[in-house]
């Protein structure tokens, strides 16, 4: 038996119908109006307006003056998506070695314009302060992981506010130590590129257990190349196949 809530000629019936019509329109433009988004959907004005402004709410949508745009939520999503797909069976278990080696939460994350982005998170019970997850973010600058991604190989020690850059005679893997906004000591290490983007790991943990030298250091670094390996592999093995 069919419903017999019956909108309007032409219009789709279904709620999620309606969402994908309306959010399909974005793929052909990078912002639409109102007026654009009722004409292109066949929904009228006023329940497209309602559907706009939860949209909104929820972070899927932005709006800019009359104008409305994809919002951070369903970026972030499909950052994530295509993402997950180059975190198979052999990254992960590096991420929970490095983790069982070094004892401290381990996040694997990527520069997403001002911000990292986080992909992967292990461990947490050594540092619950961190307040991270798989697909949130925090600035980049704030970042140990950020630092990593933005530092220029150094050419002298020094030390910059809080963070020390560590000389490393292999400039191809630039390092952060330092302490995170939440007073957590963090070891940042740059990979390499994952899909397109600047890609990093590190290691958070209470500051007296995290060791800024070599002993945790050093398994940060092997952590990240052997990453950078399996991903360099990956994206040969990609190219061939295109």
């Amino acid at each position: 038996m069919t419903s017999t809530a019956h909108p309007e000629a032409g219009a789709p019936a279904s709620s999620l119908d309606r969402l994908s019509l309306v959010l399909n329109c974005f793929r052909s433009a990078p912002a639409l109006s109102l007026t654009d988004l009722s004409r292109q959907t066949g929904i009228p004005r006023t329940s497209t307006l309602r559907m706009l402004e939860r949209l909104v709410r929820m972070g899927w949508l932005r709006r800019r003056g009359t104008d409305y745009e994809l919002g951070d939520a369903l970026a972030e999503f499909g950052a994530l998506s295509v993402y997950h797909r180059y975190l198979d069976r052999v990254v992960s278990p590096l991420l929970h070695e490095l983790h069982d080696v070094t004892g401290h939460v381990v996040h694997l994350g990527v520069l997403d314009g001002a911000d990292v982005l986080y992909l992967r998170k292990v461990g947490g019970l050594s540092a619950p302060e961190t307040g991270t997850r798989a697909g949130s973010r925090i600035p980049a600058r704030s970042s140990t992981i950020g630092k990593a991604l933005l530092a220029a190989p150094p050419r002298t020690a020094g030390t910059s506010g809080d963070t020390r850059r560590h000389v490393d005679p292999a400039p191809r893997i630039p390092v952060a130590f330092g302490t995170c906004p939440s007073g957590l000591g963090c070891i940042g290490v740059r990979i390499g590129t994952l899909g397109g983007v600047q890609a990093g790991l590190s290691i958070s943990g209470p500051v007296d257990h995290v060791r800024f030298d070599h002993r945790d250091a050093a398994p940060v670094r092997m952590a990240a190349a052997a990453i950078a390996q399996h991903l360099g592999f990956a994206e040969a093995a990609r190219a061939r196949s295109a």
